[in-house]
């Protein structure tokens, strides 16, 4: 078997461990938030956060590129309408990966996987509406600044 290239196999081999992200991405995206362990969680998060980007184009290659890996048309319908809609103001973070209790049965360290509802904080149109407030107060500041120069140039 070649060496992985992301770190040590979550299963006994690439197919199964690509079928059973793939069924974690498809419960992912039914639901809404998951429970598993925290390996497991780390590598979910950006298989689901690059289906999510490709259900934002929303063009048919896309929906046929996601189809690839969720089977399920239902979830890839929802995938496309409801949550690419939620997240289309979001440039990216779309899932959270939040630490929880370990596993009772064999201590395993366990972590929730959901989905990020919550709006875009607006601190990037306030920065933008900084810059441009100050881009129109320096293009008043430089006729100010040409009008004492020709003051001075008169007297």
């Amino acid at each position: 078997m070649p060496t992985p290239k992301k770190g040590p196999r979550l299963a006994s081999s690439p197919a199964h461990e690509r079928l059973m992200l793939a069924n974690m991405a498809t419960s992912l995206f039914q639901n809404g938030r998951i429970t598993t362990t925290l390996p497991k969680a780390k590598r979910l998060r950006p298989l689901a956060e690059r289906l999510i980007t490709f259900a934002k184009r929303g063009d048919l290659h896309s929906r046929r590129r996601v189809m690839r890996v969720i089977r399920n048309k239902s979830v890839v319908h929802k995938l496309f309408t409801e949550i690419a809609e939620q997240m289309e103001q979001r440039e990216g973070g779309y899932t959270r990966i939040v630490k929880i209790a370990s596993r009772t049965g064999d201590n395993a360290p366990a972590a929730i996987i959901e989905l990020v509802t919550e709006p875009v904080s607006p601190k990037k149109a306030v920065v933008k509406e900084a810059e441009a407030a100050t881009k129109v107060a320096a293009e008043a500041e430089v006729p100010a600044e040409e009008a004492k120069d020709e003051a001075e140039k008169a007297e």
